[in-house]
C-alpha cells in the first residue's frame, strides 16, 4: 500500500516530498488508510473531523475515536518527525447539518458535502497547508462513474474524479488530492486489519440504501475487484 500511494503521489504529482497537508479524517476505513499511509510517508500532517451530529451517538464515538486515532498513530511512527513533538494537530468542526439543510432547502447529503468542502479550505488555508487529502478510492471512482451514467451523461461524466482539482465549494487556491484512487476498498480494508492491525469504525447509514450512493454501492459489492478497477481504470484513462 505504501509503495503504491507513494508512486501515485509521485505519479500524479500530488505533493512534493515533505509538504504539509490537510487529511479528512471520518474515522472509517478509507481516511485512518489515508492519514496511515500519508505519515509514514513522510508528510506533515494536519487532522480535519467534521462531526455533522446527523447519527446521535455515532456521531460522538467517532469523534472521540479520531481523537484517539491521533494520539496512537504518532506514537507508532518509528522516528517522530519535529512537527509532531506535541502529536498529531487535530482541528474538529460541529456542524448543525439539520437546520443548514432546511435554510438552504437541499438534501442532508449536500449539505454535509457543502459544509466540510468550505471549512477544509478555511483550515487547510489556515494552517499553510499544499492540499486536502480526501479518501475516495477506486470503489469510489466505479460509483460516481455509474452514478452520471444512470443520470445520462456525455463524455465529461465518465471522467469521474480527478486525482488533483479545484475544491468545488471555494475560490481558494488550496486544491483536493485523492491518493487513494490507486486502490480498492478492499484491499484498504485488508491494509489496515492484516498489514497495520488497526481498527476503524462503520458508518451504520452506509447501508441505508435510499441514499442513491448507498444503493451503487450495494450493487457494486456483488463485482469483482477487477471490475471495479477497469471502471475506475476508464474514468482515470479519460
Amino acid at each position: 500500500m505504501l509503495r503504491r500511494v507513494k508512486k501515485y503521489i509521485a505519479d500524479k504529482e500530488l505533493l512534493k516530498d515533505g509538504e504539509k497537508v490537510l487529511v479528512c479524517v471520518s474515522g472509517g476505513a478509507d481516511s485512518v488508510a489515508l492519514l496511515d499511509v500519508l505519515l509514514r510517508a513522510g508528510y506533515e500532517c494536519i487532522v480535519a473531523h467534521c462531526n455533522f451530529h446527523l447519527r446521535g451517538a455515532e456521531s460522538e464515538r467517532d469523534e472521540a475515536y479520531v481523537r484517539q486515532l491521533c494520539n496512537t498513530l504518532g506514537q507508532r511512527l518509528k522516528t517522530k518527525p519535529l512537527w509532531m513533538k506535541d502529536g498529531i494537530p487535530l482541528y474538529i468542526k460541529h456542524f448543525d447539518t439539520a437546520e443548514y439543510a432546511k435554510s438552504h432547502k437541499q438534501s442532508l447529503e449536500l449539505a454535509a458535502r457543502e459544509l466540510r468542502y468550505q471549512w477544509f479550505s478555511e483550515l487547510a488555508e489556515q494552517t499553510g497547508c499544499n492540499a486536502i487529502a480526501v479518501a475516495h478510492h477506486q470503489n469510489d471512482q466505479a460509483e460516481t462513474i455509474l452514478m452520471n451514467i444512470r443520470r445520462g451523461c456525455g463524455l465529461k461524466g465518465l471522467y469521474g474524479m480527478a486525482a488533483k482539482s479545484r475544491n468545488p465549494y471555494s475560490e481558494r487556491s488550496v486544491p483536493v488530492i485523492r491518493p487513494l484512487l490507486c486502490t480498492t476498498h478492499d484491499y484498504i480494508c485488508h491494509y489496515l486489519r492484516d498489514i497495520r492491525k488497526i481498527e476503524w469504525m462503520e458508518d451504520s447509514t452506509n447501508t441505508d440504501i435510499t441514499f442513491r450512493r448507498n444503493a451503487i454501492r450495494a450493487e457494486l459489492a456483488q463485482w469483482s475487484k477487477a471490475e471495479i478497477e477497469h471502471l475506475a481504470t476508464l474514468g482515470e484513462r479519460l
